[in-house]
């Protein structure tokens, strides 16, 4: 490969590439024009046009640039002491970055096989950092790429930058006849118990009923404020998806999307965000009623009715979003890792960074996560 351009993405539409772009992945093209459209107010959008001796794009690579918040993944444990110190300066640990990847998902290299994701690396990192000076950005950062790219991301920490385990999205096996079929034979006997007893517990009260749409657009007024309700409750707060981001993706890409929508006495309690790919199904955001949430057990019976509805339309794998990783212990799932890769444009306060960096890594103050058999991946080893 030769050379990268940064183009808008008018500029990319005229390149054959585009409408190529991430193809093999749940997030295609589509998915990226959906999120620069809806999700605006914190983002500056470009895109990374690697190209081949010919001058030709034969691979594009998105990037934003927002000011980020070094201090996130501390926050749930040190918050209070982070919030004090910015009362007396504001801009603490907050510097203007360059982020490779999507604002609302983990990271993709646009390339399939091993060699071209290898090689549009080698061009990419040489090139970045000139680039990020360009759009006076000091910090780079590779955003969430999946622990399947370590190979082909080796020469970005030949370039200086430091790869650091993000908080990991989870993966379980559900290759099963069913959903009793996953419990008896994946779950141990001290987490079917309560599972069942949660499922009893909500028999007495008013039913309540899934059904499967892929536009939401009719009820968006009653799921939004569920979605805003989970967005608000966590500790830790990334993309704030907006009411058109919900609207818009199932009908931009219904053959990847379905929303999942729960109701009692005809009244919306929860929904959930899906996406479809190839044998794995994606649980990405939902959205919960906390009125009746917990009375009504509402996150273990979303988790049955996607699983099941999952198992009986063919797919083999249950994939989660990071974050409330205590339950997903419990039901056997495993950590999928993904890492930042990060680095300063100054060699010198980079190298300042490269001793600040595995004290800012969040999957450190998350006890949960320790408990998982595979935690050791998270960091390669």
């Amino acid at each position: 490969m030769d050379g990268v351009d940064v183009y808008t993405r008018r500029e990319l539409t005229q390149c054959p590439r585009w409408s190529r772009a991430f193809a093999t992945e749940r997030k295609d093209h589509r998915y990226y024009a959906l999120v620069e459209d809806t999700i605006q107010s914190e983002f500056d959008y470009h895109y990374f046009g690697i190209k081949d001796g010919s001058g030709n794009v034969c691979a594009v690579q998105p990037f934003f640039i927002l000011d980020q918040d070094l201090l996130v993944g501390m926050r749930p444990k040190f918050g209070a002491l982070i919030d004090r110190v910015r009362r007396l300066f504001p801009r603490f640990m907050r510097l203007r970055t360059l982020m490779v990847g999507c604002v609302a998902g983990e990271g993709h290299l646009d390339a399939i096989e091993e060699t071209a994701r290898t090689s549009a690396a080698q061009t990419l990192a040489p090139a970045i950092v000139g680039h990020a000076r360009s759009f006076r950005a000091p910090l780079v950062v590779l955003k969430e790429f999946p622990a399947i790219y370590r190979a082909s991301l080796d020469d970005f920490l030949h370039h200086g930058f430091t790869r650091v385990p993000s908080l990991p999205m989870t993966r379980v096996n559900i290759d099963y006849s069913s959903f009793e079929d996953y419990m008896n034979r994946a779950l141990n006997s001290a987490a079917r118990t309560k599972l069942r007893r949660k499922f009893r517990a909500a028999t007495g009260v008013a039913p309540v009923e899934m059904s499967i749409v892929e536009d939401v657009t009719p009820v968006i007024d009653e799921i939004y404020p569920l979605y805003l309700s989970v967005y608000n409750r966590s500790k830790l707060h990334f993309e704030k998806l907006t009411k058109a981001y919900f609207r818009l993706l199932g009908r931009l890409m219904p053959d990847k999307v379905r929303f999942f929508i729960w109701r009692q006495d005809e009244r919306i309690v929860a929904f959930a965000e899906c996406m479809l790919h190839g044998e794995s199904f994606y649980a990405e955001y939902i959205g919960l009623d906390y009125a009746v949430a917990l009375d009504l057990h509402l996150y273990h019976r979303m988790y049955r009715d996607m699983v099941s509805w999952a198992i009986a339309n063919g797919y083999k794998e249950f994939r989660s979003s990071g974050l409330n990783y205590d339950p997903k212990l419990h039901l056997r799932h495993r950590l999928d890792p993904i890492d930042l890769y990060v680095r300063h444009t100054s060699p010198i306060l980079n190298q300042v960074l490269k001793v600040i960096l595995p004290m800012l890594d969040p999957t450190k103050y998350d006890e949960t996560l320790q408990k998982f058999p595979n935690y050791s991946e998270l960091r390669g080893i």
